[in-house]
């Protein structure tokens, strides 16, 4: 979203590096989970039948923030879309 900030949000998201990393996340923190808490696996559930990308449109779509540019939006709206995406299940990290 920093690097490419003239672009739209779900151009940078559906890449294919994001995406195989969005997909290796999703994958740890299932194992992490394991035999987690019912809320956690009612998600999994949900989510298992839908791919990254799938989940990625949801989100988008559902925030609205598919069409944006990262240069448009403030810490507000990274936030919000930040939580959406933890509450649909994909978390970032490095």
């Amino acid at each position: 979203l920093f690097n490419r900030k003239n672009k739209t949000i779900r151009s940078v998201l559906m890449t294919k590096s994001v995406l195989r990393l969005l997909e290796e996340n999703r994958n740890t923190i299932k194992s992490l989970n394991g035999n987690g808490d019912a809320m956690s696996k009612e998600n999994e559930d949900a989510d298992d039948n839908n791919n990254i990308g799938q989940i990625l449109e949801k989100v988008l779509s559902t925030t609205k923030y598919s069409d944006k540019r990262a240069r448009n939006l403030d810490l507000d709206d990274f936030l919000v879309l930040l939580s959406a995406f933890h509450e649909a299940g994909i978390h970032f990290s490095v």
